[in-house]
């Protein structure tokens, strides 16, 4: 892993076009690029809207193949722009075998690795587990020109264990891009703790483990089209964390975003000295996090 990284972000406001929403996002990349990103890292389900309000088989058809054209155009898109890219793409790995899948791609365009969502959430408005299988790739970083990068994605970002497997596994910065918000039956107390938590937990993980963590959510209002719900409004806020939990950066709730933040890479080691989390861990006393519940 290099000392420094110019990690950029991008926060986008998506339609029903996937077309608009890749070009979109193949623009800003580069943009970003030419300004001197190295690492670029998009929002969970980027090309579409989040179809999972709704359990619809039509949807299915969003689904992109790895390889397949789409793949190329980002691999193109990295290697044209010389950056390391973070996507997340619903993958078609087998008819009626589908994963919420994050590709990474190397500087030359060459797919460095890919991660799998492994935590499927299924709950009013985030239907899941209707189109997505489990992750079968375990936690493992993926190794880049870079640095290792301990890839996850969205619901992912609820479980310690996750990000701790990571980072026992050598990875160097904790990404999760995300698809988030409220619905619109939340309380605003609710909306805001709910929010909260979501930041908390998160910049939990950069302290428990004294690693930098980046954060890319969706942001706008996006409608139920079954009319079960008023919809998702995507609450943005999109961050990035030091690995003492302190904000490096963080988007605004309303509106698009492409952000470039300077992470220095040498202050892990540095905080992992003065807080020594992995050498004083009980290993010998946590078999039982292995059990679903203790009675």
């Amino acid at each position: 892993m290099v000392n420094n990284i110019k990690i950029g972000i991008i926060q986008q406001n998506n339609t029903d076009s996937v077309t608009d929403n890749r070009h979109k996002l193949i623009e800003k990349i580069k943009s970003l690029a030419n300004n001197g990103a190295e690492l670029i890292v998009l929002q969970e389900l980027h090309d579409s809207l989040y179809f999972c309000q709704t359990e619809d088989i039509s949807c299915f058809d969003l689904a992109c193949t790895i390889p397949g054209p789409e793949i190329d155009e980002y691999a193109s898109t990295a290697r044209e722009a010389g950056i390391v890219l973070v996507t997340s793409m619903f993958e078609k790995r087998a008819a009626g075998l589908y994963h919420n899948t994050a590709v990474v791609f190397d500087k030359d365009g060459s797919i460095a690795g890919k991660y799998r969502k492994m935590h499927i959430p299924d709950d009013p408005a985030y239907y899941e587990k209707f189109y997505f299988t489990p992750g079968d790739l375990g936690f493992s970083p993926i190794d880049t020109s870079i640095g290792r990068l301990g890839v996850l994605v969205c619901w992912d970002q609820w479980y310690p264990e996750a990000a701790r497997l990571m980072a026992m596994k050598g990875a160097e910065i904790l990404i999760y891009p995300t698809a988030i918000g409220w619905e619109s039956t939340d309380t605003d107390d609710e909306k805001q703790r709910q929010r909260c938590a979501w930041q908390i937990s998160q910049r939990a993980h950069a302290v428990a483990n004294g690693l930098p963590v980046v954060a890319v959510n969706r942001v706008g209002f996006e409608s139920d089209k079954s009319g079960h719900t008023a919809g998702i409004t995507f609450w943005g806020g999109s961050f990035v964390a030091g690995p003492q939990g302190e904000l490096l950066y963080e988007a605004p709730s309303d509106k698009e975003i492409e952000m470039i933040v300077d992470v220095d890479m040498a202050r892990s080691e540095h905080v992992r000295r003065w807080w020594p989390f992995l050498r004083d861990r009980r290993i010998d006393a946590y078999q039982d996090l292995t059990k679903r519940y203790i009675d």
